[in-house]
């Protein structure tokens, strides 16, 4: 007797996720989901602020909502290809584009209202 086994299902990401240049496209411009994407560094005060916000925020609307994070530092170039000047800068992207931009350390239901605005 053969048993079929079934394909296993795509995982639902639970937390955010370390991006780079090099998976970029695929992470945040090829999502099925909505991608929030958190430039920062570790030597940003705002950043280090908004992170566990952002770790909260991944669980809750996980399945929802991708969080991708981009150390600035290590990632030059994704920072200037996006207009990044000043960080934390919280890009929303949807299909591939920006669909809104913020920087910023924000409040977790600031950023929530963003999060569902997008999302509707």
């Amino acid at each position: 007797m053969v048993v079929e086994e079934e394909a296993p299902a795509a995982a639902v990401l639970t937390s955010p996720v370390a991006a780079s240049e090099d998976t970029f496209k695929a992470e945040v411009l090829e999502s099925d989901i909505p991608v929030l994407v958190d430039f920062w560094a570790t030597w940003c005060g705002p950043c280090r602020a908004v992170a566990p916000i952002l770790d909260e925020i991944a669980s809750e609307y996980a399945g929802k909502v991708k969080i991708v994070k981009i150390d600035t530092d290590a990632n030059p170039e994704l920072a200037m290809a996006y207009g990044v000047t000043s960080i934390p800068t919280l890009n929303f992207f949807k299909n591939g584009s920006i669909v809104k931009s913020v920087t910023g350390a924000k409040p977790k239901p600031t950023l929530t209202g963003y999060i569902d605005e997008v999302l509707a």
